[in-house]
């Protein structure tokens, strides 16, 4: 195997504008609250994975992205917002729509089935 000799550069500053929505923070405490800290598309649990590291980790995904929103609304956090784990909150918004979470459950689902030993 040979050595490459082609240099790879990285670090170089650079300024992006880019509109962000704030999120309210007592919304995301109210969803946690309510659904808990377990990956509702994968059930994946930082705290039984990473024990006392993990404790209370997760991502909170809205059900309607905010960008789609556009503007300032009242959010429902039992029902606008879903506790997901970071993999499977990137995996929702992969697409254009974004995946509904049944929607990667049973992607998730159809791909442990086709995995499974016969």
């Amino acid at each position: 195997e040979q050595a490459t000799t082609e240099e790879f550069v990285e670090g170089n500053a650079q300024l992006i504008a880019a509109n962000i929505f704030e999120r309210n923070q007592k919304a995301r405490t109210a969803c946690l609250r309510h659904h808990g800290f377990v990956c509702s598309a994968c059930d994946f649990d930082f705290e039984k994975k990473y024990g006392e590291l993990g404790r209370e980790f997760i991502h909170v995904h809205h059900i309607k992205p905010l960008a789609e929103i556009g503007e300032e609304y009242t959010v429902d956090p039992i029902n606008d917002l879903l506790p997901v784990c970071p993999n499977c909150h990137a995996m929702l918004h992969r697409k254009t729509p974004a995946l509904t979470v049944s929607e990667l459950k049973q992607l998730i689902a159809n791909l442990r089935v086709s995995a499974s030993p016969r």
